[in-house]
Parts: C-alpha cells; structure tokens; sequence
C-alpha cells in the first residue's frame, strides 16, 4: 500500500493534466498513488486519464463527478483516499522529481501522533520558492502562526494525515456556490496538531487566469455563504491576533450582506469584533459590487 495520495481536482483541464502526470512518472519514490476526482469537466479529460490507467505505469484512481466546486471534490477525495498521508496538486500545477521522496522519507524519520502533517514550500516556474519566501527555520508550527506569528505571506504546500482530514470533512455545500475554501479543512485540522516544517519544494504553481487565486473578488459575490463560514472560523481559531480577528469580521460582515444572511450577527463568534466591524464590512461590500460590476 503506497503511504501518499496524490490528490488532483480536475475541472476542463486535460491540456495541463499531461505535465502533471510526467512528473509523476519521474518521480525518484513511487511510494503514491495519484487520485483524481473529475469535477464534471466537459473536455476529454476522461478519456485522457483513461489511457494513462491503461498504461498502468502508475497507480491511478479517477472518479468523474457532477460539477460542483473544488471543496466538493475535495469532499469525495478525502472520502476514498485510503493512504497515510494526503496532499493536493492542482490539475495546472507538478511536482519536482524528488517531491515524493523528500515527503515520504521525511515523515518515515519524523512522523508521530503529535503532529497533523507537514509543510513544504511551492516554486514558481523560474525554480524559487514564492515570493522568494523560505519557511521559519522552526521543527513545528500551526498554520494560523505562519500569518500572525512569522508574517509569512507566499502560499505553502501542506500534507496531511488522511485520518484527521476525515475527521472534519465533509465541507458545507451551500446551494449554487463553488468557491468554499478547502483551506477551510486544514484550518480545521490546525486546531488539533501542529505540522512538521520541510523547507523543500513540494510543488511547482502556475497560476491560471481561471483558477481560483486569480478570481477572488469574483468569488467573493458569488459564494457568500461560503466565505462567511470561512471567516466564521478564522475568527473562532487560537493563536490569531486580534487584528486578524477584526479582518475577518470585516469580511464576515461583508459576505453576510452580500448573503442576505438573517441570522448574520447572532451566529458570528466574536460579536464584539462584528459590530465594530458593521461600517467596515458595508464599505467592502459596496467596493466589492463597483469592482464586479461587469
């Protein structure tokens, strides 16, 4: 049994799945298996996927389901992943040659019950690490620490054990939203375990003009709800500040607006932060609608 679960949610990408699966075909450790799960793509990325397992080169699980959004494919990978560990690599993204390697050898050295997974660094295309950005030179921290404590602002790559993601999927599916953060997840898990430190390169990014980094305020108006539970529990976590607190309450009023969320203030879990945060919130949500208008 392979200890790693490559994960890859898939959405109209089969032109960009090719460089994914070369670099899992040079990888230096073949302890993984690659699971896809097919967020109701309308191209050939079926057929595509289909002629890899046919080559039988690597082991490959592909589920096609109804488009839903990348937390619902989320939803249905952590519930057939079967591994130890569980690490997503976007449909547009690849992994270095010794990426499994450094992950699984790693956690054979370092793993314990006391940590939830571990947190390497992404590359852009150029070979450097985001933002030019290492990771603090720490044997463990909490995710929410990366942002409060270290002020650390370039995107990270995260392995879990799948047992605990498990433990908080699935996420809420709201009604005609599919922009849920699956960080929302992770955050989850944050409240349990720190993770171990790596700083190697888990995974080169190549950010699409239609992913979800480059849409944000798009996705902002069209997946409120979502956003809402998602700031709902940044501002709940331990170990944030209270201006991180206060950020999120901003947001949450937002989102709580854009909404037309009734039961907006009771529900927040910081109340004080919320009402202080009312004239804030309005003042996003009327940029976010000038922004968005076309």
């Amino acid at each position: 049994m392979p200890i790693l679960t490559v994960f890859t949610p898939a959405y109209n990408r089969a032109d960009l799945l090719e460089r994914l699966y070369n670099s899992l075909l040079s990888q230096t450790n073949a302890n993984f298996k690659w699971l896809i799960i097919d967020d109701g793509s309308s191209d050939n990325t079926q057929s595509v996927v289909e002629n890899w397992k046919a080559e039988n080169k690597i082991p490959i699980e592909c589920y096609f389901k109804e488009n839903g959004g990348i937390h619902t494919a989320y939803n249905l990978g952590i519930e057939k992943a079967d591994t130890e560990l569980f690490i997503c690599i976007d449909s547009d993204d690849f992994m270095p040659e010794d990426g499994v390697e450094n992950i699984t050898k790693f956690w054979e050295r370092n793993g314990s019950e006391d940590v939830a997974g571990i947190i390497g660094l992404d590359y852009d295309l150029d070979g450097k690490p985001l933002k030019n950005r290492m990771l603090p030179e720490v044997d463990k921290l909490y995710i929410t620490e990366l942002a409060t404590k270290y002020k650390f602002d370039a995107d990270v790559k995260m392995v879990h054990k799948t047992k605990l993601l498990k433990e908080v999927a699935p996420m809420k599916v709201f009604p005609g939203e599919k922009n849920f953060n699956p960080i929302y997840l992770f955050l989850k898990v944050d409240e349990k375990l720190p993770m171990l430190v790596l700083n190697k390169n888990f995974c080169f990014v190549d950010y699409q003009e239609t992913g979800m980094a480059n849409n944000i305020l798009n996705q902002f108006m069209n997946s409120p709800r979502s956003f809402a539970e998602l700031r709902k529990l940044n501002m709940s976590m331990s170990r944030v500040t209270p201006a991180f607190i206060f950020k999120n309450a901003v947001h949450y009023v937002s989102s709580s607006i854009i909404a037309k969320k009734r039961d907006w203030f009771s529900d927040s879990p910081k109340k004080a932060y919320t009402l202080l945060a009312i004239p804030f919130g309005i003042a996003l949500t009327i940029y976010l609608k000038i922004k968005t208008r076309n």
